[in-house]
């Protein structure tokens, strides 16, 4: 059984950091996507960065040069720097990830972590 923990999140004034983490246990035998996506209320969820197994990385408009992706192989993690947060950014954000744990791969995804910008 493959489970993925978040950890991080919280209140912070516009213009403030934080960083998410999310961490995989169970079987795993390898990782391929690992992404970071957001649902504000009302609205659907949208990815918001992504990093493949390659390292290559990806991010919405709204948050590219402000958050940064980092994914590190050996400890089944992956992290989300969010700098010069917005009350836009204000979400549930939720990890993601496709392990492979057999022959197949299949999605797994976080239990979600609240992110709240306001003064």
């Amino acid at each position: 059984q493959v489970q993925l923990v978040e950890s991080g999140g919280g209140l912070v004034q516009p213009g403030g950091s934080l960083r998410l983490s999310c961490a995989a246990s169970g079987r795993i035998f390898s990782i391929n996507d690992m992404d970071w996506y957001r649902q504000a209320p009302g609205k659907q969820r949208e990815l918001v960065a992504a990093t493949a197994s390659s390292g290559i990385t990806n991010y919405a408009d709204s948050v590219k040069g402000r958050f940064t992706i980092s994914r590190d192989e050996a400890r089944k993690t992956v992290s989300l720097q969010m700098n010069s947060l917005k009350p836009e950014d204000t979400a549930v954000y939720y990890c993601h990830m496709n392990i492979r744990s057999g022959v197949y791969s299949a999605n797994y995804w976080g239990q979600g972590t609240q992110v709240t910008v306001s003064s």
